[in-house]
């Protein structure tokens, strides 16, 4: 996904939503993930089904495009998103300390995001500011830690989790997240990051709210039930 899109929301805010494209086997990116390949081989093919519509188009500042069942999927924006939080893979420049000059991300002077984003890693930075307003937090506290500086942040507002798998699984695992939509792709990966990878996942409950069947892709939202002792949100 380029940006944080939402789901049906039946709870009040603050919300933690994730919204993932995921193949048939599972996989939410290819292997091999790096400058040349930021989804991974053939990652890429997990949002053809949105690069070709009309609005995300004309949002990148290209023309022509569809309209389909997808263009309201992708136009979603119920509850508002205050922030984000992201993975070091998602927001790139390879493991390990950061290298001189750093990594500005890829997407170059302007991003898709435009909130402020939260990105989880082991090695700590100076916020980046980019040409457009948007900020960049580097937390190396961990999960929750970056969670309460993005729901601060939000003011109010839903939080979104935009990658990567690892990062989505971590806040799946603690019960902190909310609402969870999946864009199943009919293609095969065979291999790359699952989502759903390990047993500590198991224990999570899922009640689905909403499907929309689409060209080249099926959008299911779900509710990510409480459980009888849920972690305590931080």
């Amino acid at each position: 996904m380029s940006g944080p899109r939402r789901g049906v929301h039946e709870v009040s805010a603050p919300t933690l939503t994730y919204s993932v494209s995921m193949s048939l086997d599972g996989f939410v990116a290819g292997p091999d993930q790096g400058p040349r390949h930021p989804l991974g081989r053939r990652g890429e093919l997990l949002h053809a089904w949105m690069r070709e519509l009309a609005v995300w188009r004309k949002a990148a500042g290209l023309k022509g495009g569809t309209t389909n069942a997808s263009t309201n999927v992708f136009l979603r924006d119920d509850p508002p998103t205050g922030a984000i939080i992201l993975g070091r893979n998602m927001f790139g420049g390879g493991p390990g300390p950061w290298r001189d000059p750093p990594w500005n991300g890829w997407w170059g002077g302007t991003n898709p995001f435009h909130v402020p984003a939260f990105v989880l890693t082991h090695y700590g930075r100076r916020p980046l500011v980019c040409e457009d307003g948007t900020s960049f937090h580097f937390v190396t506290r961990g999960p929750a830690v970056a969670l309460r500086a993005a729901r601060k942040a939000a003011n109010g507002k839903a939080v979104a989790i935009v990658g990567g798998g690892s990062t989505a699984r971590e806040y799946l695992r603690s019960g902190r997240v909310t609402d969870l939509m999946i864009h199943h792709v009919p293609i095969v990966l065979g291999q790359g990051i699952r989502l759903f990878d390990g047993p500590s996942l198991a224990r999570i409950r899922l009640r689905q709210v909403e499907v929309v069947a689409a060209p080249g892709v099926t959008h299911i939202t779900y509710r990510v039930e409480r459980r009888s002792s849920p972690a305590r949100p931080t």
